[in-house]
């Protein structure tokens, strides 16, 4: 226990002591922290108080415009102690870890208050363009001329969607998750489809990929990712598809383009989809 000079026990307010690191049990140490550590290739640990990362994450919403949390503070208090002592030229890299809307429940957001106060209302009114409390003009219609279609695109859309060895094609990204909630109910029905994925890297010379996309939207009048076909009939996106099984239209559309499937299968295909979207 920390003692004044007279021998008796400090009492420092609670906040005047070193913070933890927010999702950190006590003393933790992270695995690549700890190992770089031990191999010596760590020149200097930094340690950084509780009350300075919370004050520098303000200063960098307020000032720079930089929404980080409280262990972004921490990090630019690190940087800016390093900065004190680094030779005049020196370049620091800072990384800032997290962002801020995390922490809206912890003391990083103590002085913000719940409802705007006359100040910010003011500030909402200054801008007529971005009012809170009446309605914006709408934006004039601008006609834009329809992008060109590469040739080699649009031939390589109609032959992939026209191949009756492979009459089930879809339009992916590989990170995508409605391609990937696609993918399960194609599984679970035990159909064999063609995955373009535009974003592979098969796709990427001479822009492959955004060439066919664009046909994609010309063709079908919609632009986002998945777009499906089945024997060269366009179905739609994720959520057609799952409609489409759901009110047993998708099914004679298969068997009508020769594609096989498991027609024992029972499922709400919206399970499929990720977690974090809400059920329809």
């Amino acid at each position: 226990q920390e003692r004044d000079a007279h021998g008796q026990p400090s009492q420092s307010h609670p906040m005047s002591r070193p913070h933890l690191v927010q999702g950190w049990s006590p003393d933790f140490i992270p695995k690549l922290a700890e190992d770089t550590s031990s191999a010596g290739w760590i020149d200097q640990i930094v340690p950084v108080a509780g009350l300075a990362s919370l004050d520098l994450a303000r200063k960098l919403a307020r000032q720079e415009g930089i929404f980080t949390g409280i262990s972004g503070g921490a990090t630019l208090a690190g940087a800016l102690t390093v900065a004190e002592s680094a030779a005049p030229g020196s370049r620091i890299l800072c990384m800032l870890p997290d962002t801020g809307e995390r922490y809206l429940t912890t003391p990083l957001f103590d002085e913000v208050h719940i409802d705007m106060n006359e100040e910010e209302q003011a500030l909402s009114r200054s801008t007529s363009g971005y009012r809170f409390d009446v309605k914006s003009a709408p934006q004039p219609v601008v006609d834009e001329a329809p992008p060109a279609l590469d040739p080699d695109a649009r031939a390589y859309v109609h032959t992939a969607t026209h191949d009756p060895a492979q009459p089930v094609v879809m339009f992916a990204l590989e990170w995508c998750e409605f391609c990937w909630s696609a993918r399960k109910l194609f599984d679970q029905l035990k159909i064999t489809y063609t995955s373009v994925d535009l974003d592979s890297v098969a796709y990427q010379q001479g822009n492959l990929g955004g060439e066919i996309r664009k046909v994609l939207a010309a063709e079908t009048g919609a632009k986002t990712i998945p777009q499906i076909y089945v024997g060269g009939q366009h179905l739609g996106g994720c959520t057609d598809l799952f409609d489409s099984f759901k009110s047993g239209e998708l099914q004679p559309l298969l068997k009508s383009s020769g594609a096989s499937f498991d027609t024992e299968v029972a499922l709400d295909p919206y399970d499929l989809l990720p977690t974090w979207i809400h059920a329809r």
